[in-house]
């Protein structure tokens, strides 16, 4: 076999299935890894990637988080903190990085908590992991933290999975999706006009308040647009990571029994799974960035102004990071390596204290609800989504 051999195509069936199938190959034989077709470079490695999302000198974030935005070399329109670099970054982050404080987010267990149990039914044998649970609860908890009205809550999980919804081949955003945003877009500008009018107890209304010192020392109040981009960001992202970890979970865990059955005489080790579900089934499989410069790596040149795909999920499993990666342990020992399921840097995910918290209340009601259980796999099924892996569909029956 060559490198010429290997192929990786995030945008393919095969990868939607089993995106893990190819990192094993990617890191052995092509560290470095070029897709003509496509015209980006990968990095699969842990070594490479973990030093690659610390970098952003190297590798920007300006271009936008998916191939689609990054290959058209410009700089993203929407100011989201995820899609800026320093110094910027550091005083858009600064605004919000109080309400992910691990005070602020103990502070809301019982809000969580009340949240997750009004979506989880105990009066059926049987119900679908993700169509009836997990795509609710995520979402609902950070729409109500921003202010988003009840009505709208659900919503914006529908336009979020528009937005990132891929075909095969599918690189570019469809016109469903884009119109999908565009609606996301204009429910946030009139719920940012109404807190402007009449101030809530919500995250809207402290970003309206808020003050900025811009990069020339001016101090201003944030646009808009810049509010929105906080709320479509951290929307997003709490509507897909909690939503498919969960997923993982139940099928993760009806493959190892004997580890469920472990949480069942211990629930102190639920952080522990936690953090192993998210190493060995990472929610997001890759971040993309844009390369300031040309870079070497292993022998090969990453030219400046390509996209960079820095596969989190492929790392994650890499043996050279973690022993025996490939298999599932809820006791591993987290220290070997730095887990990157929620990146790494100044681009780590803002909202990880919030998705643990969700994740570990959820699996302990799920633990509570369905001691024993068993998986329809004929019923399960996968997303296709740019970015974001994992099941839209898990069926499962309780074992009275």
């Amino acid at each position: 076999m060559t490198v010429a051999d290997v192929l990786f195509d995030p945008f393919s069936a095969d990868f939607y299935r089993d995106p893990h199938a190819i990192y094993p190959r990617l890191r052995a034989e092509a560290p470095v890894y070029y897709n003509a077709e496509y015209d980006f470079y990968a990095l699969s490695r842990h070594v490479d990637v973990a030093a690659g999302l610390k970098d952003f000198d190297t590798y920007s974030s300006a271009y936008g988080v998916d191939l689609g935005m990054v290959r058209t070399g410009q700089k993203a329109a929407a100011k989201m903190i995820i899609s800026i670099d320093p110094p910027e970054h550091r005083l858009m982050r600064s605004l919000v990085n109080k309400v992910f404080t691990p005070r602020a987010i103990q502070a809301l267990t019982a809000m969580v908590t009340d949240t997750i149990e009004g979506f989880l039914s105990a009066d059926r044998d049987e119900f679908d992991v993700v169509q009836d649970f997990s795509v609710y609860f995520p979402v609902d908890v950070i729409t109500q933290m921003l202010g988003v009205p009840a009505e709208y809550r659900q919503q914006v999980r529908l336009w979020i999975d528009e937005s990132l919804h891929r075909e095969p081949g599918q690189i570019d955003m469809s016109e469903s999706g884009t119109q999908a945003m565009a609606e996301m877009w204009v429910m946030y500008y009139e719920l940012i006009q109404q807190r402007r009018a009449d101030p809530q107890d919500d995250m809207i209304s402290d970003l309206i308040a808020a003050e900025i010192e811009r990069e020339d020392g001016e101090r201003t109040r944030l646009k808009g647009s810049e509010i929105a981009g906080f709320a479509t960001l951290l929307g997003g992202a709490g509507a897909e990571t909690v939503t498919k970890l969960i997923g993982s979970a139940a099928v993760t865990f009806a493959q190892h029994p004997e580890q469920w059955q472990t949480l069942l005489d211990d629930r102190s080790r639920i952080p522990g799974a936690i953090e192993e579900l998210l190493r060995y089934d990472a929610p997001v499989q890759y971040n993309v960035r844009r390369s300031n410069t040309d870079v070497t790596l292993h022998g090969t040149t990453i030219p400046a102004g390509s996209p960079v795909f820095l596969l989190g999920a492929s790392a994650n499993r890499d043996d050279a990071a973690w022993t025996d990666p490939d298999t599932f342990d809820i006791d591993r020992d987290r220290s070997e390596a730095q887990n990157l399921a929620f990146g790494y840097g100044i681009h780590s995910c803002l909202g990880a204290a919030l998705a643990r918290l969700e994740s570990t209340i959820a699996l302990g009601k799920m633990l509570d609800l369905m001691p024993r259980y068993e998986v329809d796999w004929d019923g399960c099924r996968r997303v296709s989504m740019q970015n974001v892996a994992g099941w839209s569909n898990v069926p499962v029956r309780i074992l009275r």
